[in-house]
């Protein structure tokens, strides 16, 4: 396993453990309030937090899927979940180290295990906020929706990164 931010300055990855569900949901929820502020209105912010008020369910949900978590000096930094090796379905990092590259350490553990798992593309329902990070690592915009969560409406754009060489006639 990779060495820890102790020693290192980095942040280091590991899987989700059982006792990380109220540590997750707390950056899940700081992430909303804090870093989507400016995509979305305190309503919006405030229906979508309110998915993870029950730990245990938010819990489940993450052990669902397979679910990294970045730590910093051992602490939960941030996460993100892999659904059935083809979808990223939560990436949420700590506000108080955004831009410190969680987000991406993240992203990229993502598609190196979808690409190791035999997918041919990852796709992702992104938030206004978490869309720039994709398109800026190549993510293709492919529908905008609108989420109805808790009485609000949510915008977001499905995004899809395909993987070149995961393609059959790549070999050819």
């Amino acid at each position: 396993m990779a060495k820890d931010d102790d020693e290192t300055g980095k942040p280091a990855l590991r899987p989700m453990l059982p006792d990380d569900a109220p540590a997750l949901a707390a950056i899940f929820g700081a992430s909303i309030e804090e870093l989507a502020a400016e995509d979305y209105d305190e309503d919006q912010r405030a229906a979508w937090m309110a998915t993870a008020e029950d730990e245990g369910a938010f819990g489940r949900r993450l052990r669902a899927m397979l679910t990294l978590v970045a730590t910093v000096a051992g602490t939960p930094a941030g996460f993100a979940s892999l659904k059935d090796n083809s979808r990223i379905d939560m990436l949420f990092v700590d506000p108080a180290l955004a831009g410190r590259g969680i987000g991406t350490l993240l992203v990229d553990a993502c598609e190196k295990l979808a690409r190791a798992r035999g997918a041919a593309a990852l796709t992702v329902d992104a938030s206004d906020t978490a869309r720039p990070l994709f398109e800026r690592r190549g993510y293709r915009a492919q529908s905008r929706q609108s989420i109805p969560l808790n009485g609000e409406w949510l915008a977001n754009t499905r995004l899809e990164l395909t993987f070149e060489s995961a393609r059959p006639d790549a070999a050819d």
